[in-house]
């Protein structure tokens, strides 16, 4: 995947939700014309778990856990500042925002337009994506807007340890505040397929082909052969997931856009609160916009496979982490345009 020379951004991610809606269409396409696919795919899995997702899943996954140097961590007390905001924010702030914002909006705001059994699921989509901070396309952001690359590998590096510490109990109790049956087993495995696997995959990974070929070889050669795996793994997944969607899209084409609503508010809410604070403890520009980045955006990769794993492809909760797929690229550039205009605000 070749970057454009104007933005640092490929053409296949800058087009991101194009790509998203397209697989929207053919996805619903299939599951009305064609449905035998999803059909028998439904049938091949373990554990309430759909294989062939989960195998394009690990394909989404793996490569971004490979970049993540670990080893940065050491580093973490030389400016903590940064990374203390980051935590506050994503986990301290971010998932309760998500559940108070989603739950006015799908059992309040719209309450006339959706069903109450479909606002629980809905609910617990938001809430998915709300306890999975970003992982892979904060590096993109912080690039775009000049950041501190080794300080974003670090706060990366200490977002993904406390993903395996945190998002299961954060996860559990706000699904319970929200009155949805939280089923212990099946969270736990998620988090054990989806970020336990991958990111020991990837640290291994990692460390034999620097090992043996050196980092410039790892950085340079080896990472670049796995660039459109993770997107063209994205895309395969909600292509499928759409075909498995097509009757719940048809009959509630508004939802799309109802669904999306409080996840754009809380966005912007969550940049605001990252990015204002970074101003206020000082902050220099290139920390403060990568910090505002990773919690304004999601961990999309994750949240959709959770949601998969407890509710079904074919959930109303997975097509509500999907929609955030579908807004997060176009509110996330929107956003590194505010923070490169901005730059004035804080000292270089």
């Amino acid at each position: 995947m070749k970057n454009t020379s104007e933005s640092g951004i490929s053409f296949f991610e800058r087009n991101l939700t194009v790509w998203v809606i397209l697989c929207m269409i053919g996805g619903v396409l299939i599951g009305r014309f064609l449905p035998i696919i999803p059909d028998t795919l439904a049938k091949f899995e373990y554990a309430s778990v759909s294989i062939p997702i989960a195998f394009l899943i690990w394909l989404m996954i793996y490569p971004m856990m490979m970049k993540v140097d670990f080893a940065s961590i050491k580093d973490v007390g030389k400016s903590p500042k940064g990374l203390y905001l980051t935590w506050i924010v994503n986990w301290l702030i971010k998932p309760f925002t998500m559940f108070g914002i989603a739950w006015f909006f799908f059992h309040i705001v719209f309450k006339a337009f959706i069903p109450e059994e479909l606002a629980g699921q809905y609910l617990a989509g938001a809430i998915l994506l709300g306890a999975a901070p970003c992982t892979a396309m904060v590096f993109v952001w912080s690039h775009l807007t000049k950041g501190n690359p080794a300080y974003t590998v670090v706060q990366v590096a200490t977002n993904d340890l406390i993903i395996l510490i945190a998002f299961t109990p954060i996860v559990a109790f706000l699904l319970g505040v929200g009155g949805i049956e939280i089923p212990w087993d099946t969270l736990f495995l998620s988090v054990f397929l989806f970020v336990v696997i991958p990111l020991a995959g990837g640290i291994f990974t990692r460390r034999q082909v620097v090992k043996s070929k050196g980092l410039d070889y790892f950085e340079h050669s080896f990472i670049p052969k796995f660039n459109g795996v993770t997107i063209s793994g994205l895309l395969l997944t909600l292509l499928l997931i759409f075909s498995f969607q097509g009757e719940v899209i048809l009959n509630n084409p508004l939802h799309i856009v109802l669904i999306a609503v409080p996840l754009i508010i809380q966005t912007l809410l969550i940049f605001a609160i990252a990015y204002s604070a970074s101003k206020w403890v000082k902050l220099p520009h290139q920390v403060a916009a990568p910090a505002g980045m990773i919690g304004a955006s999601n961990f999309f990769e994750l949240a959709v496979a959770v949601a998969i794993t407890l509710f079904g492809a074919d959930s109303p909760a997975a097509l509500a982490t999907i929609v955030g797929v579908l807004v997060e690229v176009p509110v996330m550039l929107g956003l590194v345009k505010f923070a490169n205009r901005t730059r004035g605000w804080f000292k270089s």
